[in-house]
């Protein structure tokens, strides 16, 4: 199958009538979860808590299932960072995402020992991206804490992961 092109399908829009674009969006939202929950989010329901949760339980899983050892595949738990990303457009919520998905990666090598080093590379990408968001949106005050327990709670980690991470905090909040 041939992929469209966004022009292409620009092009294809533009002809089409009012009345048409909105039942295929209706049926796009019908079918489609990913639809369902973009206009949820965009049109303020209430729904975003409800969607955080949803790929907070998914970042989750990933690591600590309710049955078995975690996976601990970065994959599907960066997965569920952009597919929130691309739904909502809560900041405050991304990075809230964003720093779950560093706690519980910290907590999954605590309780599981020395993982990699892709491992603690994904952590420190996304930690250093979660610090960015923060600053460029005035949160510092909000994610304090939890940033300053991660860098805590790697003491003693491997692969100069608690080094990377304190380097990172110091940068942003000036202490240690």
């Amino acid at each position: 199958m041939a992929k469209i092109t966004a022009r292409e399908l620009r092009k294809y829009l533009e002809g089409r009538a009012h009345d048409e674009l909105v039942e295929d969006i209706l049926r796009l939202f019908t079918k489609l979860e990913g639809v369902k929950e973009y206009y949820s989010a965009q049109l303020g329901l209430g729904f975003d808590e409800e969607l955080l949760n949803k790929h907070k339980a998914a970042v989750r899983k990933e690591f600590f299932p309710a049955r078995g050892h975690g996976d601990g595949r970065l994959s599907v738990a960066r997965k569920a960072v952009s597919d929130y990303k691309k739904v909502s457009n809560n900041v405050a919520g991304l990075i809230d995402l964003m720093v779950y998905y560093v706690e519980t990666g910290v907590q999954f090598t605590s309780t599981y020992g020395d993982i990699n080093e892709p491992f603690y590379d994904s952590m420190e990408s996304m930690y250093g991206s979660a610090l960015k968001q923060i600053v460029a949106n005035g949160l510092q005050d909000t994610f304090y804490k939890r940033c300053r327990q991660i860098v805590t709670d790697t003491s003693g980690m491997g692969w100069g992961f608690h080094d990377a991470l304190s380097e990172m905090f110091h940068e942003t909040f000036g202490d240690e």
